[in-house]
């Protein structure tokens, strides 16, 4: 927060102390404290070099003497500060364009950075998991943008391997004949279907094999899939894919087309967008070499079986192999080939990877080795990791089919947010439901993704989501809906200079200081990767108008220059809501 006084305040302590301090932090006053903002003697203690109780004396000394200040408190370490109406809003609310202008950083600090999100199997269709990794990234994306960096969505799907040969075998082997067309469904719905007709056989083939053969029945279902007949079918159909073999490529041509439409159609729905997507049967072999060149140079070593391997200094790491004794690629060698790709394609100053926290060591492990091989842009990769989306009854399983659906769970929050609006709107049914119900039923999905910090595990509720009280993605769309209805019914936005010394109640003056911490939240959240400072800053930006709306009538207001105030204030709420959600990529809307 910027304030007039504090660059006084800033060359007072200078000439006080004989040290440059900078900007002076300024934070909101906590709720149980007298006073507008607080400074924190702590923060100034460093580039003082004295007690924080001894600055935080001089810092009240000095400010009960300035101009803008009303009252001063100071409390051990802390100063906390009552401004004059007018220099509150001279320096909060003012000027609405230069406030919204603030959110972007300095063209000095802003950077080229790649973010890699959604890299979903071709093998299933998405799943809630996939839902909040998507409305992550492209929210995490807003965010970076949002603040001026050049920004490139980037999505690796997953095409190839053991799991997709899984559902080309079951359909080669049960399907019929069947098409989407044929059976009126998306296509990555209907080769979901068969990665989980597999798993059935599989599972039926596995207990038999277990009851043949009683010395068998401690090992894990992993170690016992070559033995049955469809794992190792599977296993074939993969080693035919890698060698070409005609058919079997013309079959994974098909069912991964039906996929790719399908999750088009997903990604349209939720409003995801690439600038880039890359295919792992693409990139898969890219390792190889780098790896073969880092054995040359002893960045790695063959063990006496043939495997390659590097061994790392950080006991966390240990040993990882990065060639099998065969010669072929493990996960960690595609996503180093596929790393140096995206970096020559693009030549970015910052990668980031949006991925579960499941995931947390394969990227230790990933970075790690980048690092042994000399990249020098190898510290500036940064593993996004989030906590996995749970259902009350526990995990989804893929393979189980006990999964949310993306496509349905879209459906069912339109579907919910329909009923709430019909239920708010009585009798007259708005002529545009059907947007409406669009809009609200993915903010209310977004939010509760996006309000809860990425590293944090959830459960999800829809019905909760929906509503429109409480911490909900509704309620925020609801404040921005409200103050554009005022302006419909005032005939006009405010025009003209606005005297802002006319408002001084409680309520407008901690709407101002809410309105004024919009560009460090953008700023933080995006420096920060997290959502949920954003999400939060709306939340409470909501509430804060609400009290202001219960309190000080607007359109009724006592005088034309307070009219005209509050018609002002409230058109910079209803922009900065706007700006926030569309930041996270969530629609608003005029009408609820």
């Amino acid at each position: 927060m910027k304030f007039a006084f504090a660059n006084d305040l800033s060359a007072h302590l200078e000439a006080a102390f004989g040290a440059a301090v900078g900007e002076v932090p300024i934070t909101l006053c906590p709720p149980e404290f007298s006073g507008d903002v607080t400074i924190n003697g702590f923060l100034l203690a460093r580039p003082l070099r004295r007690n924080p109780v001894q600055i935080a004396q001089a810092v009240g000394e000095f400010l009960a003497r300035h101009d803008d200040v009303e009252a001063v408190e100071v409390v051990k370490a802390f100063v906390n500060v009552t401004l004059k109406a007018p220099a509150l809003l001279r320096d909060t609310v003012a000027d609405p364009a230069g406030l919204l202008a603030a959110v972007a950083l300095p063209a000095e600090r802003r950077r080229r950075i790649l973010i890699e999100f959604s890299a979903p199997n071709t093998n299933k269709p998405q799943h809630l998991g996939h839902v909040r990794n998507n409305c992550i990234g492209m929210a995490t994306a807003g965010l970076l943008r949002r603040v001026g960096h050049q920004v490139s969505r980037i999505n690796l799907v997953n095409d190839r391997g053991i799991h997709i040969c899984k559902s080309m075998l079951a359909y080669q082997r049960f399907g019929q004949g069947e098409t989407p067309q044929s059976l009126g469904i998306k296509g990555d719905h209907l080769v979901g279907n068969y990665y989980v007709r597999f798993d059935a056989e599989f599972r039926r083939q596995l207990e038999a094999l277990r009851k043949a053969r009683p010395d068998l029945s401690e090992r894990s279902a992993d170690d016992l899939f070559l033995e049955t007949e469809i794992g190792r079918a599977a296993q074939d159909m993969l080693v035919a894919w890698e060698r070409g073999d005609a058919e079997v490529r013309a079959l994974w041509e098909t069912m991964n087309g039906w996929v790719f439409d399908g999750f088009a159609e997903t990604y349209r729905r939720l409003g995801v967008e690439f600038e880039h997507t890359y295919l792992e049967s693409q990139t898969y072999t890219l390792g190889r070499d780098i790896i073969r060149d880092g054995l040359e140079r002893g960045v790695f070593k063959r063990r006496e079986d043939g495997a390659v391997v590097i061994d790392f200094d950080d006991a966390k790491l240990g040993s990882k192999v990065v060639l099998r004794s065969d010669g072929t690629s493990v996960y960690v060698t595609q996503d180093i080939g596929t790393t140096l790709l995206k970096q020559r394609d693009y030549d970015p100053d910052q990668q980031i990877w949006v991925v579960g926290d499941e995931q947390i060591y394969h990227f230790q492990v990933l970075f790690a080795i980048l690092k042994a091989l000399g990249y020098p842009w190898a510290d500036r990769l940064v593993h996004m990791a989030y906590g996995m989306v749970n259902l009350p009854s526990g995990k989804m399983k893929s393979r189980e089919g006990t999964v949310v659906d993306a496509d349905d769970l879209v459906t069912e929050m339109e579907s919910l947010a329909r009923a709430a609006t019909l239920e708010r709107a009585g009798e007259e049914v708005p002529a545009d439901l059907d947007e409406r119900a669009r809009a609200i039923g993915l903010a209310a999905l977004k939010f509760m993704l996006l309000k809860v910090s990425p590293r944090t595990t959830i459960l999800f509720d829809p019905q909760a989501s929906i509503t429109f009280e409480g911490d909900t993605g509704p309620y925020v769309l609801y404040a921005c809906a409200r103050i554009s209805s005022v302006l419909r019914k005032a005939g006009s936005s405010p025009e003209g200079a606005v005297d802002w010394s006319v408002l001084g109640a409680p309520e407008e003056r901690s709407l101002a200081l809410r309105c004024a911490l919009f560009p460090e939240t953008v700023q933080k959240a995006a420096a920060e990767l997290d959502t949920a400072v954003l999400a939060g800053y709306l939340l409470d930006l909501a509430k804060d108008f609400s009290r202001f709306w219960r309190s000080c009538p607007v359109l009724s207001a006592p005088t034309p220059a307070e009219r005209q105030a509050r018609l002002a204030l409230s058109v910079l709420v209803r922009d900065i809501l706007q700006d926030g959600l569309s930041t996270l990529t969530i629609q608003t809307l005029e009408s609820m």
